[in-house]
């Protein structure tokens, strides 16, 4: 555990004189904290050891950074970890995932656990993986799960170079892995209230303003006090006294669905969001606009020919999927092919196909792989709706 300036530098050196990746992982207190921050990072480089860092006791990370800023970074699941490394100073030039490789290579099962059996014939024992690692001080068997990580990451990672060789994946896996690497964070939402569990439901302007009344002021109340929104008041909550409305103080403290820890020490932080949100006249759509397309189980209703171009081109992916021996998903973001099916190019061929899909992110891998069977599909699809609407001779 590096939680003193002697230890960081003395670990900093000794990552800096080891050779190869580096495997990294970062733990967080999701579910128990407000914020997304590391609360542990665990680093194994050969020729160097395992070192577990303590971020809240370490001010700065920008020695380590400049060390090992150079080598591989081999992450499981990099997606999930990069945002708070970053947020600390830890940003990788190259990384290799092997979950994501994991993926692309048809195994059956990602999770780490899974991975280092299938490669290396070792259990890890994953029954810490949803611990408060805020807490302090963490237990010896805490820490010893979370040097597990990336003790053997190195290892997994030179199986899964081999197994991607042997499949003719390398160079799409490297794609992908910098796609992961560079991707931008989405934009914040304009209205992330709802994201409420269950506010689809919720139909009426008003009631929809008391949930952001309330949301908002469960949100501001976590972020002051570093609490996981939902230990607070659960979102079950909230909806609760959506669909309620109680008019008095009272009648909230005396709603039995209102509950979670704070819902009664705080009662007056929520009841002035109920007030707010029966008062205001900044009531909220019922519909948010959005430039998706409509549900696809809405598709052939609204538009047959996009319909028709979707199911056959879902076919043709799959069984692309299939041949290359990876999950569709994968293959091509499920979202990049309803957008084009929705609404095609003008011209229907491979290269505008792939065009559209590039323009969405699909990878150049991506769309060498799936745009001229989605360009025959919807040629397929075209033909057989315009054979439906023949009249019987």
């Amino acid at each position: 555990m590096i939680e003193t300036p002697a230890e960081f530098d003395e670990a900093v050196r000794r990552l800096l004189d080891g050779e190869g990746p580096v495997a990294v992982d970062a733990e967080r207190a999701s579910g128990f904290k407000y914020s997304q921050r590391a609360y542990l990072i665990q680093m194994h480089r050969r020729g160097s050891g395992t070192f577990l860092f303590d971020p809240p006791r370490i001010p700065d990370f920008a020695s380590l950074q400049a060390a090992i800023v150079d080598a591989e970074w081999v992450l499981h699941a990099a997606s999930q970890d990069l945002a708070c490394l970053r947020e600390v100073g830890l940003d990788p030039s190259v990384i290799f995932d092997t979950e994501l490789a994991a993926r692309l290579l048809g195994m059956p099962r990602v999770g780490l656990a899974a991975v280092v059996e299938d490669l290396l014939g070792v259990h890890l024992a994953k029954e810490h993986s949803a611990a408060d690692w805020s807490t302090r001080p963490l237990p010896q068997s805490w820490l010893t799960y979370a040097a597990l990580d990336v003790d053997l990451l190195v290892d997994v990672r030179d199986g899964l170079v081999q197994r991607l060789a042997d499949a003719g994946k390398t160079e799409l896996a490297a794609e992908e892995f910098e796609a992961v690497r560079t991707r931008e964070p989405k934009p914040a939402s304009a209205e992330p209230w709802r994201r409420l569990s269950g506010i689809h439901g919720v139909r009426s302007p008003r009631n929809l303003a008391v949930a952001r009344e309330l949301w908002l002021a469960r949100d501001a109340f976590a972020a002051e006090t570093d609490v996981a929104p939902g230990r607070l008041i659960p979102d079950a909550s909230i909806l609760a006294v959506t669909k309620d409305l109680p008019r008095t103080r009272k009648a909230l403290a005396d709603l039995r669905s209102f509950n979670g820890r704070a819902s009664r020490t705080e009662l007056d932080r929520w009841w002035a969001a109920v007030e707010r949100g029966l008062a205001t006249d900044d009531l909220p759509a019922t519909r948010v606009p959005s430039d998706a397309p409509p549900p696809p189980r809405a598709w052939a209703m609204r538009n047959p020919e996009a319909d028709a171009r979707l199911r056959v081109a879902k076919a043709a992916v799959a069984d692309v999927a299939e041949s290359m021996q990876m999950p569709v998903e994968n293959l091509l973001t499920p979202d990049h092919l309803r957008r084009v099916a929705w609404q095609p190019p003008t011209s229907v061929d491979a290269e505008a196909i792939g065009d559209a899909l590039a323009e969405l992110g699909a990878r150049p891998w991506q769309v060498e792989a799936t745009a001229q069977k989605i360009a025959l599909a919807f040629v397929e699809a075209s033909q057989g709706v315009h054979d439906a609407e023949k009249p019987a001779s």
